[in-house]
């Protein structure tokens, strides 16, 4: 999985309200004439993108929150965040819709760009199963599944009707995971046992690092501390990740620096592994 997140974007966590379960996702396009540079040139994806949110966060009359899709899919099978994991979409057409399903939009629209590629269906793939590992239930539909639109067009709403196939395999097939993965009891084997060894002790080291680099990526870690040993200073950055509202906006003794499955999964969702029990 190809994953552009929030903080790589230049975006703040996401306002929008918590929704930790849906009955599956639903599939969007842009509905507008979207540019066929888009296929040539990555940059022009990412500013497509940003323009989206852009558009949403200036209209008055929706009064958005963020940009209105869990996220986005792009030519060259790049899945980009946009509300992200566990926030209710502001896309499906009504509240109840919204509570029913999380969003994803392919960057392709109505003309020009009207057929998405094989990279890009890959990428809606992978925000499914990525969805689906954080409270997405098994529904594929298109957004004309409930509401009075013709979102998210012929070609994307042929391919939901099949059942969202990743391209070269089936959808009952879905492509195995590749991202690294780490185990939650080993990180918190690592948090509880490394600040009170000796200095550079490390435990479950390369694991440690996945989860190092991550909160080094949100800010919150300066580089000389990933090191592989879950010591004091990562303790005090995972604190930080806890308290944020993208790590789970916990307090108090819950944010402690030593991860939880919540806090953990949702530093996963961003940063490109997976996590085990």
């Amino acid at each position: 999985m190809k994953l552009v997140t929030r903080t790589e974007l230049g975006w703040p966590a996401s306002a929008a309200p918590t929704q930790t379960s849906t009955k599956g996702v639903k599939i969007h396009y842009e509905g507008t004439e979207v540019s066929t540079k888009l296929l040539a040139d990555h940059a022009a994806c990412i500013a497509e993108w940003k323009a989206i949110r852009k558009s949403h966060l200036a209209n008055t009359k929706e009064n958005y929150s963020d940009v209105a899709y869990n996220y986005a899919a792009c030519p060259h099978g790049y899945l980009l965040e946009g509300r992200g994991i566990g926030k209710r979409t502001g896309a499906n057409g009504n509240q109840d819709l919204n509570k029913g399903h999380y969003a994803i939009v392919g960057l392709v629209g109505s003309e020009g760009l009207t057929e998405p590629t094989d990279a890009m269906l890959s990428a809606i793939r992978d925000g499914i199963e990525l969805l689906r590992e954080h409270g997405a239930g098994t529904e594929i539909r298109g957004h004309r599944d409930g509401y009075a639109t013709s979102c998210p067009g012929g070609p994307l709403y042929a391919w939901v009707q099949k059942g969202a196939p990743r391209p070269g395999g089936t959808a009952a097939e879905p492509k195995p995971s590749t991202r690294p993965a780490v185990s939650l009891a080993h990180i918190v084997a690592a948090a509880r046992k490394d600040p009170a060894a000796a200095q550079g002790h490390t435990t479950h080291k390369a694991e440690v690092l996945l989860v190092e680099k991550a909160l080094k990526a949100e800010g919150l870690l300066p580089a000389e501390y990933v090191d592989g040993s879950f010591g004091t200073k990562t303790i005090s950055a995972y604190a930080r990740w806890q308290r944020t509202p993208a790590g789970g906006g916990f307090t108090g003794a819950d944010a402690d620096g030593i991860p939880g499955s919540k806090s953990l999964r949702l530093l996963a969702a961003r940063h490109g592994f997976t996590v085990t029990a």
